[in-house]
């Protein structure tokens, strides 16, 4: 009947009978059926009706009859979650999940745990759904029961290896020299995408991308990849291999949250905002929990400037993602653009606080401080988060953090720092190559130390660049003139000839 998604029947038959009050495993199927069922009540009542420490000694000596093969598949699928008691506490989680209690929610999951070490599902279902912050996740597992119920040191060992790999990827980004697998896992597929998932949050996109596609090559729809795949082809701007990818999963996985993800980050990149927050709206009605539609949700409000949008969005994402910085970022970011600029600081303070060590959150309270006009505090800011993004990069930096480098050359040049700003600027101009704001930044310093002819011809590469630029217009014209001043009298046709180009050049411009 279960198979049959006759979930009613099912447990009606079960209760009819009270075998949910002298057998667990029938009180596990029939709480099974009336979650599928989305009788949460029900469910609960059920889950919790008995003592388990009573229905566990009263099936203490229960033994698996020989069945039918699909009747042996149901009760296999209990017994992989660890022991019974395990199960039903797992259960009973996703049901007070399904009524968004959340709170007992994780303290069923933490028990599940508890009871058998060996509950992947629970642990999966804390660190996934974000239910917990990061030291949280470290405590809980230092906290389990492992050397206990482990039977050899082989399978202590990889218990650890696996729940490691799936705590917070921004709080555990070590150099890759440093990170170890287990042997045994060395080429599991699970292991893979937890990998790629660090490599995104160093914003290594093109490693990122190359693990993942290895991944699918091997499992074309591993639902723990596809998420993570989806937002590289995003950052990648990869239209045409997301459309594909995107039409695959509607075909073959119409009821999955991230099909229509997909289908809504490829309207989001192609700049088609309203499609893209229909299907994004899709994947949060079908799961409710799926993070990064929520967070996408609002970035297609984000982008046309809509912040008030956006941040509902953000600000729903935050109350289902309790243990993730990123929507309280998010908020933060869009307060700062509406000029509110303390209570940006509280968000950021927030996602701080969840994710000390992250290098976005540490760049934004830096903005923050350079908007107070704090540049020693910025300073300090900016130096940390560089710091952190040399450490998680290692050699090569992503050129997602050329902003960095901008500011802290504008700090440096707040605090007169001038050549140490030009260091930044022109660090920043190797991740960006002829970026017409980091080449006007480049000229303005050169302007204030004194090197006319250099700004001269920097302000010229900018208005190649962007010929609009009012800035850098305004400033050739003020460097032009400060050139002409210095440069003394009588120096013959060579001074004239030079001087005859820089004025063709910057009219060519205007």
């Amino acid at each position: 009947m279960f198979l049959l998604k006759q979930y009613q029947r099912a447990a009606i038959l079960i209760k009819n009978r009270g075998l949910h009050q002298t057998n667990l495993i029938c009180r596990y199927l029939a709480g099974k059926c009336l979650l599928e069922a989305r009788e949460y009540n029900d469910a609960l009542e059920l889950l919790s009706g008995d003592d388990d420490d009573q229905a566990s000694s009263r099936t203490a000596n229960l033994t698996i009859p020989p069945t039918s093969v699909d009747m042996a598949d149901i009760k296999l699928e209990s017994f992989t979650l660890g022991n019974l008691q395990s199960a039903i506490l797992y259960l009973k989680g996703r049901v007070y999940e399904a009524l968004d209690n959340r709170s007992l929610a994780s303290d069923c999951y933490k028990q599940a745990l508890a009871s058998d070490v060996h509950c992947y599902d629970a642990f999966q279902a804390l660190v996934q759904h974000q239910m917990l912050t990061s030291w949280e996740e470290r405590e809980l597992l230092a906290s389990l029961p492992i050397s206990e119920q482990c039977r050899t040191k082989e399978d202590e060992a990889m218990v650890r290896s696996v729940y490691e790999s799936l705590l917070k990827k921004y709080q555990s980004m070590p150099p890759r020299s440093t990170v170890t697998v287990h042997p045994s896992l060395s080429s599991n597929l699970d292991m893979e995408v937890a990998k790629a998932e660090r490599h995104y949050y160093a914003c290594s996109y093109s490693e990122c991308f190359a693990t993942t596609e290895e991944v699918l090559k091997k499992d074309p729809y591993h639902s723990t990849c596809l998420p993570i795949h989806i937002a590289c082809l995003v950052e990648l701007k990869k239209t045409n291999a997301l459309f594909y990818l995107a039409h695959d999963l509607v075909d073959l996985y119409p009821d999955l949250a991230v099909s229509w993800f997909a289908v809504g980050c490829y309207y989001y990149l192609k700049g088609k905002s309203d499609p893209a927050r229909r299907y994004l709206g899709k994947a949060t009605s079908l799961d409710r929990l799926f993070g990064p539609a929520w967070l996408a949700y609002g970035h297609s409000f984000a982008v046309e400037n809509e912040h008030d949008q956006a941040m509902a969005a953000y600000f729903k994402a935050s109350q289902l993602m309790k243990g993730c910085h990123l929507p309280l970022l998010y908020i933060g970011l869009e307060c700062g653009l509406t000029n509110n600029v303390k209570l940006a600081e509280k968000f950021f303070l927030q996602a701080q606080s969840i994710a000390p060590a992250d290098p976005f959150v540490i760049h934004e309270m830096g903005v923050v401080a350079f908007q107070n006009n704090n540049y020693e505090m910025a300073e300090k800011y900016f130096e940390q988060a560089l710091a952190r993004v040399r450490e998680i990069n290692e050699v090569i930096i992503a050129d997602k953090w050329e902003p960095l480098f901008n500011n802290l050359g504008h700090t440096c040049r707040k605090l007169k720092k001038y050549e140490k700003a030009l260091e930044y600027h022109q660090q920043a101009l190797v991740l960006s190559p002829l970026n017409p704001s980091t080449l006007a930044s480049i000229g303005f310093v050169q302007a204030l130390v004194g090197r006319t002819a250099d700004a001269v011809e920097t302000f010229h590469k900018a208005l190649g660049q962007r010929r609009d630029d009012t800035f850098s217009t305004t400033m050739l014209t003020s460097v032009m003139e400060q050139l002409v001043g210095e440069t003394p009298p009588f120096l013959g046709k060579k001074f004239f000839l030079i001087f005859f180009l820089f004025l063709t050049l910057h009219w060519a411009h205007l």
